[in-house]
């Protein structure tokens, strides 16, 4: 199969390029602003850029849209910026989906609900809070309505290997392994579903090989806040020194509102493919420390 995957420099396209690579699949990953290894330049903003890569002579069979402005707050300041990287950049996605006859994937967020009774389910009532939310919404609805064909994962908390390491769990990771003093200031009442971005792809590609479409709810099995989360990773280095400061959500003030109670439910993709098994927080910080005792 043939898959063009904007934003491939980022935590979630990187996994997918990298999952669908080694299932043997001729996978072209994108980069805008930061060019990781095994990327070529797309700009989605301007499809015409002489610079872009050539993406009808490749004639993809799937489009993976994962390129988008995912900072919550900074897009709560700059909404016109928020509009156009997230909601323009995927109008042109599905104008290059239909040009090239392929499916469209694009990847949604649980912030389209208000957190007042998640964890969700995928047709559970949306209302977003934040303008992140909002935007990522009328994408999601944009691709939904293209085509009956065109596939949403809307996902959550999102951590694993990238080569920036800018998840929150990652950035944990290397100011432990660097020996550095954290000082972490975390929402004790937002909850959520982590999820590891090899284990979004691993979803993505038995979605894509059985031809589903419509919108789906990738989520892993734990349900934790942030505070939660960060005393998962800690707990498995005794020797760490940290400041952990619990604060609600209120105090902390940011710019941007956040659904408290949210998180999604993965039962639908679970009733499809019941031998799937989603990675944990636990797995994967313990299988790093293990990496960092053999070094």
């Amino acid at each position: 199969m043939r898959i063009f995957i904007t934003g491939a420099s980022g935590l979630v396209g990187s996994n997918c390029l990298r999952h669908f690579k080694e299932k043997g699949w001729n996978a072209i990953g994108t980069y805008f602003s930061y060019e990781a290894q095994d990327t070529v330049f797309y700009d989605t903003l301007q499809p015409d850029n002489e610079n872009n890569y050539d993406v009808a002579a490749f004639k993809p069979e799937v489009i993976v849209h994962c390129g988008a402005l995912t900072h919550v707050d900074y897009c709560e300041q700059n909404e016109a910026e928020s509009y156009e990287k997230t909601v323009v950049s995927t109008q042109n996605m599905i104008a290059l989906a239909a040009e090239m006859n392929a499916r469209l994937v694009f990847i949604s967020t649980d912030y389209i609900f208000d957190g007042e009774s998640g964890p969700y389910e995928e047709n559970a009532p949306v209302n977003p809070l934040s303008i992140y939310g909002k935007h990522k919404l009328e994408a999601e609805q944009l691709v939904l309505q293209a085509s009956e064909d065109h596939l949403v994962l809307r996902i959550t908390n999102v951590y694993g290997d990238e080569e920036r390491g800018k998840n929150f769990v990652s950035r944990i990771l290397d100011q432990i392994f660097n020996q550095q003093k954290l000082t972490l200031r975390l929402p004790i009442d937002q909850y959520a579903t982590p999820i590891n971005a090899y284990d979004i792809a691993r979803c993505l590609y038995l979605l894509l090989n059985d031809q589903k479409s419509g919108v789906y709810h990738i989520a892993g099995t734990d349900y934790m806040n942030r505070v939660q989360l960060a005393l998962n990773i800690l707990k498995y280095f005794p020797d760490a020194t940290y400041e952990l400061i619990p604060l609600t959500t209120d105090k902390i003030g940011a710019p941007a509102a956040r659904p408290l109670q949210g998180g999604l439910k993965n039962r639908k993709f679970m009733s499809e493919y019941p031998d799937f098994r989603f990675n944990t927080v636990d797995d994967y910080v313990s299988y790093k420390s293990i990496l960092t005792e053999e070094d």
